[in-house]
């Protein structure tokens, strides 16, 4: 994908924002009930992330998951990042209607 082109990828997810220095990366931040929700999402994200090969730089603070995506290899921003962010989406999207039955 071209710079353009990435850039309207990263406007299409919700709540990415897109971090360029010192390379682009994209950040955002999720909040669960607590630790054992929030480690259950980053076992989910790793395993999905070791399949691809492509993994984030996170941190974890007892009920927040801060989660960056850059692609070394591209020095920025690239489709993995895109990919990535789009399946970590769709887990925490679904996992709150597991724990929530809405």
């Amino acid at each position: 994908m071209i710079v353009h082109e990435l850039e309207l990828a990263v406007e299409s997810l919700d709540g990415w924002q897109l971090v360029k220095t010192p390379a682009s990366s994209i950040e955002k931040s999720f909040q669960f009930p607590d630790f054992k929700h929030a480690w259950a999402f980053m076992s989910y994200v790793a395993l999905h992330a070791e399949a691809m090969n492509h993994h984030p730089n996170w941190s974890n603070v007892y009920n927040t998951v801060n989660i960056q995506l850059s692609t070394h290899d591209a020095g920025g921003l690239s489709a993995k990042d895109i990919t990535l962010a789009q399946e970590i989406d769709r887990y925490f999207i679904d996992a709150n209607k597991s724990r929530t039955g809405v």
